[in-house]
């Protein structure tokens, strides 16, 4: 399978990559790296390294757009784009200060929070010296267009970074505050690694065009999902506490909504802080009026989009299928 080769040649690069800092005196701040990417320490294995989606979607993509057998020419941008998320997640960690991270402690519990800042930067570094690799392969232009894209995709996630954080304490947001948001936090990084798959793949702006917007839709859909998952969740499947997004007040698609019904959620809510042992009865009353329902169906809406424009792009051979078999994975759908 397809996905499966991808995934074991992805793990040796980024190895390949973070083996920079494998230095005589610098080998606890390797061991930080090593450990939050799920290779060392306790729990240590696939779980804890996380699904890949993001590497693979550059490699899926070059290979669907192009010539479905140099897609091993673009491992380098896959590494940095995965890079770049568990920088983003590091600092994630940091400011939402979060004991757990895929079922494990996260590095700023292990090693504190400036050797964890400085790792999440280590992380962000490496990632710019792993595109500098694809100059091996590809022609300058190539190489600098990515890189542009890469780099413009990281301003979005601050963006994003910035207003989720921003909006913890304030309490006249509505829906359309909600977009902008989710579109830096989670959606930008999906788009630029779908991008970046059809510019290595020196495809026609259309097609490139219609990657992003895939990857666009793919990741708002996504977000949407762990929003869902972040009140009426497992646990066990997501490696953190469903509470957490209620108790630590996150202006979450269901909780926006529920406020714009003005309804018992709404009126609790306005009275402060939701308390641990509150949370089962307060996502009870979120699903009671209707909000479930509602955030499930915004889901599916955006599926259909990410859909229709994957097709567009008209993705070819076995990569192809697999970027149908991953969408609908990573929203829920069974066909």
């Amino acid at each position: 399978m397809l996905t499966q080769i991808m995934l074991t040649e992805i793990e040796l690069e980024l190895k390949n990559q973070v083996s920079r800092l494998d230095k005589p005196q610098t080998k606890n701040y390797f061991e930080m790296l090593t450990y939050h990417l799920g290779w060392s320490g306790e729990g240590a294995g696939p779980a804890a390294g996380g699904k890949r989606i993001r590497p693979l979607l550059v490699l899926l993509t070059l290979a669907a757009a192009g010539d479905s057998g140099t897609w091993k020419s673009g491992l380098p941008a896959a590494a940095a784009v995965e890079l770049i998320h568990n920088f983003s997640l590091v600092h994630d960690d940091i400011q939402d200060h979060s004991p757990k991270r895929r079922g494990r402690n996260t590095v700023w519990v292990n090693w504190g929070i400036p050797q964890a800042i400085n790792a999440g930067d280590g992380l962000f570094i490496l990632s710019n010296l792993a595109m500098l690799d694809l100059h091996k392969v590809f022609p300058a232009e190539t190489v600098m267009r990515a890189a542009d894209t890469l780099q413009n995709t990281c301003l979005d996630l601050t963006r994003g970074q910035y207003l989720d954080m921003s909006y913890e304490k304030r309490v006249d947001l509505g829906m359309e505050d909600y977009w902008p948001m989710v579109t830096g936090k989670t959606a930008a990084l999906l788009s630029g690694c779908c991008a970046l798959g059809a510019i290595l793949a020196s495809a026609d702006e259309h097609v490139v065009d219609a990657y992003r917007s895939f990857g666009h839709y793919l990741g708002l859909a996504f977000q949407v999902q762990d929003d869902i998952l972040g009140i009426w969740g497992n646990e066990a499947m997501t490696g953190k506490s469903t509470a957490s997004d209620l108790v630590e007040g996150k202006k979450s698609l269901p909780v926006l909504a529920g406020l714009e019904k003005k309804g018992n959620f709404a009126e609790r809510w306005k009275k402060g802080p939701i308390l641990q042992e509150e949370v089962e009865e307060i996502a009870r009353e979120l699903a009671a009026e209707g909000i479930y329902s509602y955030a499930n169906d915004i889901a599916i809406q955006l599926t259909d989009l990410a859909l229709n424009n994957l097709k567009a792009a008209d993705p070819a051979g076995e990569a192809g299928i697999e970027l149908m078999n991953l969408t609908n994975q990573l929203t829920g759908r069974n066909s």
